[in-house]
């Protein structure tokens, strides 16, 4: 019924096939090195080749495989620019897009969810998918009474093919391991493992996407398109028109670039204060850039798309996240090597020097030292060589310390963020954010002196 490749041996071949071309452009490689080629040439090769395939793979198998690689996309800041040129084009390529499904599925998957009378529950229908992501396409289309829409189909097979592939994966993620320097690549598949049901469940998926729209309704900043229809493998929602993040990244002005960076950074940490709920796919392809207005008057406003997976915290962020973020900025080395031990980053059979701990995360937390920040490729590289390189103290600490479950989608959530903030190149104002939405962060004393007497 789907061109989703479904059976497990179709697949795991697909899949296995990867480690086996690795190794196969290396001996490659070293041929051409033999017969006289220079290195760089010959590397510059290799890696395009290499990127060439492996994306390639991953987006014709959608599932896991492409969901993966969306992940992987927005951290290619971290790769040493030598590595990073060859390799920018096909991780962005799986941003905004996979192959689409025939119509003839679409059809099928419509008439099998909403009934066979389902053309007249629209207007109009649009066959060629908008987009086409990992576990699921979007058509646009004409609802019923007029309003526009985004049709979300779900791939038959999708949970099986999600399944499959990342326990596929799991079992190279150590080839995987370099595209990324400093970044662990099996926690990061076994956590998509561990969301796939609630990703798969649309009736989920529009529940957050509704409490996001009915709080942002009268943002300024801030557009959530809401809910129109739900059903089993089958989501409507408004539509919404605008520039991509993954465009802005590209051809951007400096303007749109440093408001879509800020306007990214306050739904990260507003969206768990006003909602409970973290959205936990912050990749460009789920982001657009739209008009102040429909005139084109006043400041560009974010669209945000996608909620099929969140972190519920129904608290907001954790409070020790901005009290320990704090005290590190005002050097308290001990206090915050105490926080740190008594949240689990620290295992009790391991015993750190409080001061080393502080120099280890004063570089990472820098962009909320200053007033304004400019988030860039560099920096991220920079950071990433610190913690991945195996003769530094950074590496040995970071190798010690412990990512408690409860903050694991929280950790991978801001480092996604901040790895498209350096795609974009943005300026941002990042403590006013902490300021304004991150509990802890301000101390309590000060929120005393901030609230107005009584008369």
């Amino acid at each position: 019924m789907s061109d989703l490749p479904r059976k497990a041996v179709t697949r795991t071949a697909k899949l296995a096939a990867l480690p086996l071309g690795f190794a196969g452009r290396a001996t490659w490689g070293l041929g051409k090195r033999i017969v006289g080629e220079s290195a760089e040439i010959v590397g510059r090769e290799l890696q395009q080749r290499t990127a060439e395939q492996l994306f390639k793979v991953l987006g014709e198998l959608k599932g896991g495989a492409m969901k993966f690689g969306q992940a992987m996309s927005v951290f290619e800041s971290a790769l040493p620019e030598e590595i990073a040129g060859p390799y920018r084009a096909a991780l962005t390529k799986l941003q905004d897009a996979a192959p689409p499904m025939p119509t003839r599925t679409v059809h099928a998957v419509l008439e099998e969810r909403l009934g066979a009378g389902w053309r007249e529950l629209f207007l109009e229908f649009e066959d060629k998918p908008a987009a086409a992501a990992s576990i699921g396409q979007v058509h646009r289309a004409l609802w019923h009474d007029g309003r526009e829409v985004a049709v979300k189909v779900q791939y038959p097979g999708a949970g099986e093919a999600l399944l499959s592939d990342l326990s596929q994966l799991s079992r190279f993620a150590r080839l995987l391991g370099p595209l990324i320097p400093g970044m662990d690549i099996k926690p990061l598949i076994a956590e998509m493992r561990d969301r796939v049901s609630e990703e798969l469940d649309y009736a989920l998926e529009a529940q957050a996407q509704q409490a996001h729209a009915a709080e942002f309704a009268d943002d300024p900043d801030v557009v959530v398109p809401a809910v129109v229809h739900q059903c089993d493998q089958i989501l409507v929602t408004e539509w919404i028109d605008g520039i991509p993040l993954s465009e802005v990244i590209n051809d951007g002005t400096e303007e749109q670039r440093d408001r879509a960076g800020q306007l990214l950074a306050r739904f990260l940490f507003s969206g768990p204060a006003r909602t409970g709920l973290l959205h936990a796919d912050p990749h460009p392809g789920n982001f657009r850039l739209l008009p102040g207005d429909p005139d084109g008057d006043g400041e560009w406003r974010l669209g945000v798309l996608d909620f099929g997976t969140v972190d519920r915290l129904p608290g907001g962020l954790p409070e020790p996240i901005g009290v320990s973020l704090r005290m590190t900025l005002d050097g308290e080395a001990e206090t915050v090597y105490e926080l740190l031990c008594s949240e689990g980053f620290v295992k009790d059979s391991i015993e750190l020097d409080p001061e080393a701990v502080l120099d280890y995360l004063l570089p990472i937390i820098e962009p909320a030292r200053v007033e304004a920040f400019t988030f860039t490729r560099s920096w991220m590289r920079s950071q990433a060589a610190r913690i991945a390189d195996v003769r530094s103290p950074a590496y040995q600490l970071g190798k010690r310390l412990n990512l408690p479950p409860a903050y694991l989608l929280i950790h991978r959530v801001t480092l996604s963020t901040i790895g498209v903030l350096c795609q974009l190149g943005a300026t941002v104002r990042l403590r006013d954010e902490l300021e304004e939405w991150l509990p802890g962060f301000v101390a309590a004393d000060e929120l005393d002196e901030e609230e107005p007497a009584e008369a």
